[in-house]
């Protein structure tokens, strides 16, 4: 199966918004329209430093394991009352035991039951081809299998937190594709 998917594709994608100005933490995906993805399990890790979460956005595969390190002097309480995750990490400092994994695609805020003001957000989605915008609004993603493609964008302000960008792409399209997302109104 491995053998159909032919390397072949650097796809650099631009996430501005509408007044043109660059959009860092945007989740870049590309989903096959003909194809199963493979599955590649990964683990993450969302800090707390500060009474804030780092990183503000984590991308993760379905099937991946997130870490919840609390580096923190004081113990945090990490939720999620999300469709696509649920769970919860009583007060606790240090590293939890048990990391915890995102078996279903979607959105999943997390909050701090002590901290009000602390808020995350884990974008899981089904395929192995993604990757976060840097400051600049920028994300580039290399070996990509030549095939057709629903290009997603999906950042944390938009109107609805399941809500994408979408554009249809060939991976024989290399280069720079330009996103376009109204977040402007949603924050």
């Amino acid at each position: 199966m491995l053998n159909s998917y032919a390397k072949a594709a650097e796809i650099e994608v631009q996430v501005n918004d509408i007044a043109g100005a660059s959009v860092e933490n945007a989740v870049v995906y590309l989903e096959p329209k003909d194809k199963t993805p493979p599955m590649i399990k990964s683990q993450a890790a969302i800090a707390q430093k500060n009474k804030t979460f780092v990183p503000l956005v984590t991308a993760i595969q379905a099937g991946s394991s997130i870490t919840f390190p609390n580096q923190d002097s004081v113990r945090h309480h990490v939720y999620s009352f999300s469709p696509a995750k649920t769970f919860e990490l009583k007060l606790y400092s240090g590293v939890p035991s048990t990391p915890v994994v995102f078996d279903k695609a979607g959105t999943v805020v997390l909050g701090c039951n002590i901290h009000d003001q602390m808020l995350a957000f884990v974008y899981v989605v089904d395929t192995p081809y993604f990757a976060k915008t840097d400051a600049s609004g920028k994300v580039k993603m290399s070996d990509i299998p030549n095939g057709d493609y629903l290009l997603k964008v999906w950042h944390y302000a938009l109107r609805k937190e399941n809500v994408t960008v979408d554009k249809s792409l060939s991976t024989k399209e290399s280069g720079t594709i330009k996103m376009v997302i109204d977040i402007k109104a949603s924050i």
